[in-house]
């Protein structure tokens, strides 16, 4: 339903396939989408799978940046300037289907605002990553990041 923008922060960034397309359509119709990976996280293979998930996010509207500022622990949503959602839940297959997790949903200004403000702060201590990120690491980078993301359905 993103309009103009669609926000995503998690810690445990490793979508499934259908995640991934509806992030490609959302692009596509104009709902830009930055995204923000965390770049310091307890799970190596989980890290390592973010960086494969990569070479599938290469669109002109869809930016991905890695919070610098320590360990990001944060999920959260925002929707254009009316929904957010903030809550336990990562993009990973783990959450949406094994844990019990739990998100907040609300449909309002006031609340999107300030979830807004909490993804600006957390902006202003990222940098933006993309598919030449992934590109320019060595082989055996790569051959890791590939084999995490073979593991990403358990992850």
């Amino acid at each position: 339903m993103a309009e103009r923008r669609l926000w995503i922060a998690s810690p445990y960034f490793v979508p499934d396939e259908g995640i991934l397309q509806a992030l490609q359509l959302a692009a596509i119709r104009g709902g830009g989408s930055p995204d923000i990976a965390a770049d310091e996280t307890r799970c190596v293979f989980v890290w390592l799978a973010s960086f494969a998930m990569l070479t599938e996010l290469t669109h002109p509207n869809i930016h991905i940046h890695r919070f610098t500022g320590g360990f990001l622990h944060q999920k959260a949503l925002l929707v254009d300037e009316t929904f957010a959602a903030v809550g336990t839940a990562n993009f990973d297959n783990r959450s949406f289907r094994l844990n019990f997790e739990i998100t907040l949903a609300v449909s309002g200004s006031g609340f999107a605002s300030d979830v807004t403000k909490m993804f600006e702060s957390d902006f202003a201590e990222s940098v933006q990553v993309g598919r030449d990120n992934y590109e320019s690491r060595p082989f055996y980078f790569k051959t890791a990041a590939q084999a995490a993301r073979l593991l990403a359905p358990i992850l």
